[in-house]
This record gives structure tokens, sequence and C-alpha cells, in this order.
């Protein structure tokens, strides 16, 4: 999981260096790669660098974050990023909800 994640992160690297314009897909697939290996470290900052970069952010990307918080036993953080949704469009779901409790319990 570590390894996947090092290949997304190193991915997205170069494709910032390069300039191209990164959109939702790219953070949602290195946010979720962080969820799998729990990172929440590395999936907060990447989350939080979207917000600064006025990305739309989505129900599936902000779970993908929360999850990787609960899984690193971050409730905290966790928390924090179930209030983004609360301050933007965005939609939670039993997911959303899941990992938020599950987050609290660990």
């Amino acid at each position: 999981l570590q390894h996947a994640l090092d290949v997304a992160l190193l991915a997205l690297s170069w494709h910032e260096a390069s300039k191209y314009e990164l959109n939702l897909y790219h953070y949602s697939s290195v946010i979720n790669a962080c969820a799998r290996a729990s990172v929440w470290t590395t999936a907060f900052h990447l989350l939080t660098l979207m917000a600064q970069r006025t990305m739309e952010l989505d129900t599936v990307i902000i779970n993908s974050a929360i999850t990787a918080c609960e899984r690193g036993a971050q409730w905290d953080r966790a928390l924090v990023m179930f209030s983004v949704m609360a301050t933007t469009d965005v939609r939670w779901d039993t997911i959303t909800l899941s990992a938020a409790i599950s987050s609290r319990g660990k």
C-alpha cells in the first residue's frame, strides 16, 4: 500500500512540475491511496491544498480523506474534514458518517 501511495505521489509531483493542470481526479486518486495506506497527513494536506486552489470538492474525495484520518486514529482531523462539508455544497452520505464515527472509536 505504501508503494502505491509513493507512485501516486510521484505521478502527482511530476504532473505539477510539468505545469500540467491537475484536476479533481488526480487528487482523488492520491487521497484514495492515502486512505488505503492510512497516511492521514498527506490526505489532509492535499485536501487543504485543493481548497486553497478553489478546486471543487466532492463527497468521494472528502470521504477518502476522512477514511485516511479514521485509519490513522485522527478523529479530530476527521471531524475537521466533516465540517468542511457543512461549509460547502458537498453532501455527506453513509460512508461519511461511518468513517467519522469510526474515527472517534479508535
